[in-house]
């Protein structure tokens, strides 16, 4: 909406920018085109005066030219007609002797976004990329790829791609860089900009030339090379061995990503890797920006999965700072847990535990869930910090250490004693710990004395109880502490399970109470088979620490928002990888500066597919499409069904968007699943099939039996490829 009284001031600036007597004045009428700027960004709407302002763009003034420029390509899509006369304008401009005005007159051609700019700035763009002022060449250079993107559709011209890529060898290493960002936009469709032996060699060479934003972008462009024997890979690593302790940690972390990914043979020269960049790690852990220092933190979690005592000795690094955001905080205490050793077990738990105060609740009781991961290898020490807490009678923190305790329990059975005798005091436990008190009452309610008063509490108050997962957990409860302590419990137990058949409305809790009231029918000793189990060897303990895992497992995920995300993505990466990979039929070495170029092509066989989710089927709906419909392709995957879950199998598909209808118990044969997606406005259904009897030598091999509306030969076999590598993915893993 424009402001009140706008017309006045278009019309007073026209009387201006057209008054003689201004336009002499040099300084009024740089003025008065500042003014025309100003009422731009303000919202009014000032393209009347857009034949003014080209005729101002003739003076030598190179300020005056950049604010005429500016409303220029922002009127030009509304003015089409008048804007050809600034286009003849610009070109004119693009032929100057001053190599400033040449580049600002091409790079804001370059901005027009009208129908039909392509003929008119080619030529300019072809004669700045010979230009021999180098500002010139990196605005032809990044031109190239705003003319693609005018019309994407169109086939590439091979003039370009080749004048582009005989300016990697161009003296100016901003022109290096522009020229691989506009191969990789031009040539995206094709896999991206090549990078061979003598491209890879040549931004090696040029790498000390650039700066630190051109360098990490360059490290980007090298993951591409894969060098051909161990002699050039080790020349290759020794180049790149000064970047690791680069002063920029954007540049360090890069160089880092392709040693890991060059080196994936050689795990000793990817571990010297990691040590040398532990430094710049950890300077980013403590940098001024809180997002750097996020970054810097998950980019070490994501190390010490490989390495967990590479920053051992910098522990105190990773202590909280009463300032810092709470997502911090908790990264920090993650950080923390893994670095604890007997050296320095002390002053972490003593930081801890003054944590375990924060006026913040969350950070608090991840503080005391944080000091009870530590208790599974110092329980002793550990557990004399978390008794003492309880006694500030605080709800979120005696919940969060009762929450501890039961898993301290679970994972460390020596500490069961000490533990028992501390919940005696916990008789009012706080909502949230409800659950967890009732399964140390029902474990090890023989260890203490008071349990079966303390369960009766809760069996009075049950009418009143709304949480379905305390109604179960007190049915087990009270049936576990039956059979250890029968005489002080028959009574309440009795009254239980008549409340909860009688008048529970939860179908789940009454079906739990007549389980338990039938095993009970059958004797003590059957209903203790089932409830309590057969009791694990003591002489065997639980695996608490984190086995080491290879570096090549997240590699491919490091520098990425991958480990910010809070989660893997090999997987998806993996699987996706495998559909819109491109690949050369033939690799031709195209040496920096060569005049005789090759574009590459992806495969006809594996041309990129995307698959979306969209709207879910219903059952009915798949199975009247799945019995209409004829089977277009049947293939043999060669892969078993994964030993994982199914619930993860199903999670990978997901991932790529394939969604699961439904699918038989693992154990079941054959095994069978039904699963669909969509590609390109096509829906594909598909049944997984494991021992099909139609398939000889099929029997542990999964067979994919696909339909598909409308047909669409191409999306099938792409939905395979992505099916088969997810199998194989699964498999590799769970081997």
């Amino acid at each position: 909406m424009p402001y009140f009284g706008s017309e006045e001031t278009v019309k007073e600036l026209k009387r201006a920018l057209s008054n003689p007597n201004v336009q002499a004045d040099r300084l009024r009428y740089k003025n008065y085109i500042s003014k025309v700027i100003r009422s731009v960004i303000q919202g009014l709407d000032v393209s009347t005066l857009f034949m003014d302002m080209v005729k101002a763009s003739a003076t030598v003034d190179i300020v005056q030219k950049k604010l005429v420029y500016l409303y220029m390509c922002t009127y030009a899509s509304d003015k089409p007609d008048l804007a050809l006369l600034a286009i003849n304008t610009l070109r004119k401009y693009c032929a100057d002797p001053n190599p400033m005005v040449r580049g600002l007159a091409l790079s804001n051609m370059c901005n027009f976004r009208m129908p039909g700019m392509t003929e008119y700035i080619e030529q300019p763009i072809v004669a700045g990329l010979r230009d021999k002022a180098s500002y010139v060449r990196r605005v032809a250079v990044l031109g190239c790829a705003k003319m693609h993107s005018l019309q994407p559709n169109t086939e590439i011209d091979g003039i370009i791609v080749n004048e582009l890529y005989a300016l990697l060898r161009d003296p100016d290493p901003v022109v290096v860089v522009n020229c691989l960002r506009a191969l990789e936009e031009i040539l995206k469709d094709e896999g991206g900009v090549v990078i061979n032996k003598p491209i890879a060699h040549h931004l090696l060479n040029r790498m000390k030339d650039l700066d630190s934003w051109a360098q990490s972008e360059v490290l980007t462009f090298l993951l591409r090379y894969r060098p051909r024997s161990d002699d050039e890979l080790f020349d290759v690593l020794s180049l790149l061995d000064s970047f690791l302790q680069s002063t920029h940690a954007h540049v360090a972390v890069a160089t880092l990503r392709l040693f890991l990914h060059l080196a994936s043979a050689h795990p000793a020269v990817q571990a010297d890797a990691l040590l040398c960049t532990s430094a710049p790690l950890l300077a980013t852990c403590g940098a001024a920006s809180r997002e750097l220092r996020f970054a810097g933190l998950c980019h070490v979690q994501k190390v010490m999965r490989s390495q967990p005592g590479l920053f051992s000795t910098h522990y105190k690094r990773f202590f909280c700072g009463y300032s810092e955001p709470t997502y911090i905080k908790f990264h920090k205490m993650e950080i923390l847990v893994e670095l604890v050793n007997d050296e320095n077990v002390a002053l972490v738990l003593e930081e801890l535990s003054s944590y375990c105060t924060d006026v913040s609740p969350e950070l608090a009781q991840a503080a005391i869930a944080a000091i009870g991961r530590i208790a599974r290898t110092y329980s002793e020490k550990c557990l004399d910090i978390l008794t003492g807490l309880l006694a500030l009678k605080q709800d979120h923190i005696t919940s969060a250490v009762i929450q501890t305790f039961r898993d301290l329990v679970w994972f460390c059975p020596q500490s069961t004693a000490a533990v028992c005798q501390t919940v005696e005091v916990c008789v009012d436990s706080p909502q949230d710990s409800e659950q967890a008190l009732l399964w140390l009452l029902g474990e090890h309610g023989e260890k203490i004395s008071s349990a079966p008063y303390v369960m009766e509490g809760y069996v009075d108050g049950l009418k009143t109880e709304l949480s379905l997962a305390v109604k179960m957990e007190l049915l087990t409860t009270a049936v576990k502490m039956f059979l250890c302590r029968p005489a002080e419990t028959q009574d309440m137990l009795g009254r239980l399970l008549h409340y909860c058949i009688e008048e529970e409305s939860d179908v789940c809790v009454r079906d739990r109470a007549l389980l338990y009231y039938r095993l009970l029918q059958r004797g003590v000793e059957e209903t203790r088979k089932v409830v309590t189990g057969p009791k694990s060897d003591p002489s065997m303990s639980v695996l608490t620490e984190r086995q080491e895992e290879p570096i090549s497992q997240w590699a491919s995920t490091f520098n990425t928002l991958g480990p910010l995300s809070g989660h893997d993505l090999c997987l998806q990466t993996a699987v996706i990888s495998a559909a819109d990979q491109p690949s050369n039929s033939t690799e031709k070495e195209l040496l920096p500066g060569s005049k005789d170029v090759t574009l590459s092509s992806p495969n006809d066989t594996e041309e990129e597919i995307s698959l979306s989710l969209g709207p879910p089927l219903s059952h009915e709906t798949f199975e009247k499409m799945w019995l209409d419909l004829e089977i277009l392709h049947r293939q043999t995957l060669g892969s078993p069904l994964p030993r994982t879950a199914l619930d993860m199998l199903q999670a990978a598909l997901q991932l790529v968007k394939i969604q699961t209808l439904a699918f038989t118990p693992g154990d079941t044969v054959p095994w069978k699943a039904y699963i669909y997606t969509r590609s390109t406005g096509t829906l594909i259904l598909a049944e997984l099939l494991q021992g099909d009897p139609q398939a000889p030598g099929s029997d542990e091999s999964l067979v994919v039996s696909v339909k598909q509306q409308p047909v669409n030969q191409h999306a099938i076999r792409g939905f395979a490829s992505i099916l088969k590598s997810v199998l194989q993915t699964l498999n590799d893993d769970s081997s």
